[in-house]
């Protein structure tokens, strides 16, 4: 009965694990664009590593997930853990997905984004920054 209940918390948990990471993937490299000030390069980028941090941190928790609970004995119980399991697996993926927003806002207004921002801008009006014309100039 365990084996069979685990394999289906497993299907489950990494199902949904995959379907919303691979959402949030799609969906969110608009709202990553529009955060890095249009660089797509560097959305497609941290996309990536979110969506990679994303699937390891979920993968690690249904797996240490897997040994806690109360073993159940009949359908009943089996269908109690698994609801239990597969919830909690869904809330910390919630948690996850704000506690990524937030630190992205963050990022939006931090000085290392304040620094990199006016690059950007220059680079699109077809301008260049003092150092990239140092660089251009050949040596003497």
């Amino acid at each position: 009965m365990m084996v069979f209940t685990y394999a289906i918390y497993i299907a489950l948990s990494l199902g949904i694990t995959v379907w919303v990471g691979h959402s949030l993937s799609t969906n969110g490299r608009v709202f990553l664009v529009e955060n890095f000030d249009g660089q797509e390069a560097l959305a497609d980028s941290i996309n990536h590593l979110l969506l990679v941090g994303f699937y390891l941190v979920n993968v690690g928790f249904v797996s240490l997930a897997l040994r806690y609970g109360e073993k159940p004995t009949d359908v009943v119980g089996a269908m109690e853990f698994l609801s239990t399991k597969v919830g909690l697996v869904i809330v910390v993926l919630g948690v996850m997905h704000f506690f990524n927003m937030q630190m992205l806002v963050k990022f939006r207004r931090s000085k290392l984004f304040q620094a990199i921002a006016p690059q950007r801008a220059e680079e699109d009006r077809g301008e260049q920054s003092p150092l990239g014309a140092e660089m251009q100039q050949p040596a003497p």
